[in-house]
């Protein structure tokens, strides 16, 4: 193929911000694929490289599902776009503010999610937060941090907050609001987010049976939160990418437009 007919190319892009843009485009999919949308609001992103320390996210207004690389936007960390185009593409203040907090803070946070799901809402309004009573929740045993509700993310100055809550964890409960997942990569943050889910989903049905609950013992809580978050699960993250990938290939237009 000639350099200059590649997606890349047309865009003025370089072919690894190309294949991050794809990456991130097929995320927005996949969390659409799996109902952890808020119609058009909540937002994931992804750090580019280089020192310039801009990251890429969302077109306000683009459905999920019909996310493609092409709609997603690359602004720096005071919110500005940085990209040229025909257009000028949307970018919401309270997701710049939440993710633009987290990519500074954080250089390891490729990629960063948050959603407001029922479950995760529902769960970021009980006092005592994520309970141990799965395997899916047992992943984020004392690996999960929580940040206090302080209305809509518009204020800057709660990045500085947000960002020591956080701490060195890459889950975050956002009290009255929602979750929040990090990944080293797009992969990651996918099965990051897509377990923290299903352990919401899990703690909420389990408490409307009204029926006393089982929490194993603390030696089992941790050994499996050191099985989940031992080194070396790039293998595994990639298997499940490509899996994954599989659900949302020909549904729609093609993310990687």
């Amino acid at each position: 193929m000639n350099v200059a007919s590649t997606p890349a190319a047309r865009a003025g892009v370089s072919a690894e911000e190309w294949q991050i843009r794809c990456d991130l485009a097929a995320l927005y999919r996949l969390v659409a694929h799996f109902r952890m949308t808020d119609f058009i609001y909540t937002h994931l992103s992804a750090r580019l490289p280089g020192a310039d320390h801009h990251f890429l996210i969302n077109h306000y207004g683009v459905h999920f599902h019909e996310m493609r690389a092409s709609d997603l936007v690359k602004i720096d960390c005071d919110g500005n776009v940085v990209e040229e185009g025909p257009e000028t593409k949307a970018v919401n203040a309270a997701g710049f503010c939440i993710h633009s907090a987290v990519h500074m803070g954080r250089e390891d946070a490729m990629c960063v999610v948050h959603t407001h799901t029922a479950a995760g809402i529902a769960v970021s309004a009980q006092r005592q937060g994520l309970l141990p009573i799965s395997q899916h929740a047992l992943k984020f045993y004392g690996h999960i941090a929580y940040h206090d509700y302080e209305g809509i993310a518009l204020d800057l100055g709660e990045r500085e907050r947000l960002v020591r809550d956080l701490g060195h964890h890459n889950a975050l409960i956002l009290r009255n609001h929602g979750l929040l997942v990090t990944g080293r990569t797009i992969q990651e943050a996918f099965l990051n987010i897509y377990t923290l889910e299903r352990a919401c989903q899990a703690q909420i049905t389990a408490m409307t049976g009204g029926a006393e609950l089982v929490f194993p013992p603390e030696a089992v809580r941790v050994h499996t939160a050191e099985q989940f978050n031992k080194e070396g699960n790039e293998a595994h993250h990639a298997m499940a990418w490509a899996s994954a990938l599989r659900l949302i290939e020909g549904q729609g237009s093609d993310w990687r437009q």
